[in-house]
C-alpha cells in the first residue's frame, strides 16, 4: 500500500515566489489528507502532481493566517470542480476551536454555496498551550444560530488519561492530535497504521498436515481451525510476529510540546515533520515568537528516536545558495545545525513540491 508526503508550502508567515505558505499532503492509496492550508494552497495543488479533488480530510494545526487563510478559497474551487452528489461523504475538517465559525462565516459572507458536504470537528485547547494573555476561549462566538447543513461536527476535548485527542480510527489506522506550545494554541498530529498480520509459517502448517487451501485463509484472519483428527490449531501457533505499521508525525508551529503525550506518540516514528523557522543563532527570538530552531527540532527527534527528521516552515530570509541575494542566509546552515545534534544522521530540508515516500515495513 503506497504512502507518501508532498510539501505544497514550506515557508513561514507569507507565501513567496520560492516558498508557499504552509501546506502538505499525506497520500495513502490515492486518498489525500491535507495538513494546513496557507494562502495560495490551491495554486500549489495545480502546480503539483496531486489532485485536490481527492481530498477527503483536512487538518489545521493552528489558527494563524499562514496556516489556514487558503481554506475558504480551496473549498470554493473544489465546489466549482464538483458535480452535485447526494451520496458523497462529507469532507472532514479538523482544527482548533473557532475554525467552524470561520469557515461558516466565510461561506456566508461571500454567498458561497458548496456542492459537497463538509463537517468541522473542533479541538478544544488548554490554557497552557500559549502565553496566558494570548489565550482566547471564543466564548463570544454566536453558536446558537442555525449553521449550514453538514457543518456541525464533534467537539473534541483532551483525553485526560491519554493526554491526546482521538480524531480518526478504523481497521487500518489511527490518527491522534497532541498539544504544542505556540503564541496561540497549536497542535501536532500523528498517523499510525495498525500492525499487519504476520506471515503464515507454511512449513509448520505442512508439518501439521495442513495443505494450502481455505484453512490458511481462516488462520490468517485470526480464526482457529480444527483438523479432521481433532487437533486444534490457533493462529498464534502458525503466524509469525505482526508487521508494524508506518508512523508519520506532523507538528504545527511550536517552541515545545505540552505534556508527555507528544514524545510517546512520536516515539520511533518513520518520519517527523518539524518546523525550524529560524537558525540556532536566533533561538531566543524563535522562543519569543513560539517557534523552533534546527537544534530544538533535532532534540525532540532524538528524544523520540525517529528514523527521519524533515525540517520545514522556514523564514523567507533563508535561501538556497543559487537564489541568495544580499542579506539573505544559506538554508543549508539549518541542515548542518540539526545534523550536529543527531550525530550526523541525515536531516531533510523540505522544499515546495518535494515528495517523500514511506515504504511499507517487511
Amino acid at each position: 500500500m503506497s504512502m507518501d508526503v508532498t510539501f505544497l508550502g514550506t515557508g513561514s508567515a507569507y507565501p513567496s515566489p520560492t516558498r508557499g505558505a504552509s501546506a502538505l499532503v499525506l497520500r495513502r492509496e490515492g486518498e489525500c489528507w491535507l495538513f494546513d492550508c496557507g494562502e495560495g494552497t490551491q495554486t500549489q495543488f495545480m502546480k503539483s502532481h496531486l489532485r485536490a479533488g481527492r481530498i477527503t480530510k483536512i487538518f489545521i494545526t493552528h489558527l494563524h493566517g499562514d496556516h489556514f487563510f487558503g481554506l475558504p478559497g480551496l473549498l470554493c474551487t473544489l465546489s466549482l470542480q464538483s458535480s452535485p452528489d447526494p451520496n458523497k461523504p462529507p469532507v472532514d475538517i479538523y482544527g482548533p476551536f473557532g475554525l467552524r465559525n470561520f469557515i461558516w462565516r466565510s461561506m456566508e459572507l461571500s454567498h458561497s454555496q458548496l456542492l459537497f458536504p463538509y463537517t468541522v470537528h473542533e479541538l478544544v485547547p488548554t490554557r497552557d498551550q500559549c502565553p496566558a494573555e494570548e489565550f482566547k476561549e471564543f466564548s463570544d462566538l454566536d453558536r446558537d444560530e442555525v449553521s449550514p447543513q453538514g457543518v456541525q461536527g464533534r467537539i473534541l476535548h483532551l483525553d485526560p488519561v491519554e493526554n491526546s485527542y482521538l480524531l480518526v480510527e478504523d481497521e487500518q489506522l489511527v490518527l491522534k492530535a497532541f498539544r504544542l506550545f505556540h503564541r496561540i494554541p497549536s497542535f501536532g498530529f500523528v498517523m499510525e497504521e495498525k500492525p499487519r498480520t504476520g506471515k503464515l509459517n507454511v512449513q509448520k502448517l505442512k508439518d501439521l498436515g495442513v495443505q494450502p487451501g481455505p484453512l490458511y485463509g481462516k488462520l490468517k484472519n485470526g480464526t482457529a481451525v480444527v483438523l479432521e483428527n481433532g487437533v486444534t490449531i490457533s493462529p498464534s501457533d502458525v503466524l509469525e510476529a505482526p508487521i508494524p505499521g508506518r508512523k508519520i508525525c506532523i507538528l504545527g508551529d511550536c517552541s515545545g510540546v505540552v505534556g508527555d503525550a507528544a514524545a510517546k506518540l512520536c516515539c520511533e516514528a518513520d518520519v517527523l515533520i518539524h518546523e525550524a523557522t529560524l537558525d540556532d543563532t536566533q533561538e531566543e527570538k524563535a522562543r519569543e515568537h513560539g517557534h523552533s530552531t534546527p537544534k530544538m527540532a533535532a532534540d525532540f527527534a532524538k528524544l523520540c528516536k525517529v528514523k527521519k527528521l524533515v525540517l520545514t516552515h522556514f523564514s523567507q530570509r533563508y535561501k538556497p545558495a543559487a537564489q541568495r541575494g544580499e542579506g539573505e542566509l544559506d538554508i543549508t546552515d539549518l541542515k548542518r545545525q540539526a545534523e550536529s545534534v543527531l550525530d550526523g544522521q541525515e536531516v531533510t530540508l523540505a522544499e515546495d513540491f518535494m515528495t517523500i515516500e514511506i515504504p511499507m515495513k517487511k
